[in-house]
């Protein structure tokens, strides 16, 4: 939700109203200046979301209604979890949740939905009779205080899952392959140049553009360098090495409150696995490049954790596990606020559930805590 984040979204031209992201900004101002702020994009489709309600609007079409425009408060192309009403205190965010409503009633907006919000904001929204959903995703938790090698995390693991990571690893390194890491403004313009190419041919790939420009990366490299971390993977061919795939990294941090309630003051270092692509296809190379090098590089720099993005029970295996995050949800009307109220309820049901399934197939020895336990 920085500044820089969202003007580089709207300059490069990746959430504007071309691309079916309009945004308004909301200020709340008191005597004392400004109380409160956020970003809401009217939408004309679900896309880059990441909280899937296309099931919705589908039912809304069936009965002659329109879903679209809708209203979404979020960080366009972003699931990470985090504070979406900026705001002074529990009264000013309340104040700016009112305004947002008032606002959709008067444009005759079908919905509206904030997406990823952090507990403040849930509660708030709570507060105010939004309806509350859950989702999956999946975070590497560093053990307190710390793991000291990679090694010393992989011996937390059952033997089977200790096996298999070696096995892929040893599958690239046999390979040839090598990494280099490149963190901030030591990431130079070439860097970015390859990465991008990497990013934008494993959307090609797969038959969409991306949603992301490469005017955007390099507002990022200009205006917020040291939120990021690259991978490079490179073949060794005689005395040269080229470059094959890369995989970029977000870095943030936290309250260490947020997590560990008395802790004030200190921060947490987090992680966040965002893109990847590659040149050449090389057996387990997204594995190595997606996770086993972000996990060694954040243990050796002290993160306490590394979210792995929107969904893939398969992180699992590398020791990524599940954690739930949290949407808040309006709708205008009352027939389908009603019906949507108790799919959410059975879907909760589906949730938990299915979290407890996955507890049962946890990577970690049996004589270890699962680490979200432990934290």
């Amino acid at each position: 939700m920085r500044h820089e984040y969202l003007l580089a979204m709207h300059a490069a031209a990746c959430a504007v109203p071309r691309t079916g992201w309009t945004a308004y900004f909301f200020t709340l101002h008191g005597k004392d200046g400004l109380e409160a702020a956020t970003v809401l994009y009217v939408k004309g489709h679900s896309y880059g979301e990441y909280v899937f309600d296309w099931a919705w609007a589908n039912a809304y079409q069936q009965h002659g209604l329109d879903y679209y425009p809708k209203a979404v408060v979020a960080s366009p192309f972003s699931p990470v979890p985090g504070t979406r009403l900026l705001a002074r205190d529990e009264s000013a965010r309340r104040h700016l949740l009112d305004a947002l409503l008032d606002w959709c009633k008067a444009q005759k907006l079908s919905s509206l939905h904030l997406l990823f919000a952090d507990a403040g904001d849930m509660a708030c929204c709570a507060e105010a009779g939004l309806m509350l959903r859950h989702g999956i995703q999946f975070h590497w938790q560093n053990r307190d205080p710390g793991h000291a090698s990679f090694e010393q995390f992989l011996a937390t693991l059952s033997q089977e899952k200790r096996k298999k990571i070696r096995r892929e690893r040893r599958k690239v390194h046999d390979a040839g392959i090598r990494f280099r890491w490149v963190r901030g403004r030591d990431i130079g313009g070439a860097d970015w140049d390859f990465f991008y190419a990497c990013y934008e041919r494993t959307y090609l790939e797969h038959g969409n553009s991306p949603y992301l420009t490469r005017e955007f990366f390099r507002r990022m490299e200009r205006d917020m360098p040291e939120n990021w971390l690259l991978f490079i993977a490179e073949r060794t061919s005689g005395a040269m090495q080229i470059p094959i795939a890369a995989s970029l990294i977000a870095l943030g941090s936290e309250s260490a409150q947020a997590t560990a309630p008395g802790r004030s003051g200190t921060m947490n270092k987090v992680a966040y696995g965002r893109y990847w692509g590659a040149l050449e296809r090389v057996d387990c190379l997204h594995f190595e490049a997606c996770y086993y090098q972000p996990l060694t590089w954040c243990i050796d720099h002290g993160y306490v954790r590394f979210e792995g993005g929107a969904q893939g029970e398969h992180k699992m295996a590398r020791a990524l596990m599940p954690a739930r995050t949290t949407s808040a949800h309006w709708l205008a009307h009352p027939g389908f606020a009603d019906a949507v109220e108790r799919f959410l309820q059975r879907e909760e049901q589906g949730i938990g559930a299915y979290v407890e399934h996955l507890a049962s197939r946890s990577p970690f020895r049996s004589d270890i805590r699962d680490p979200e336990k432990h934290d």
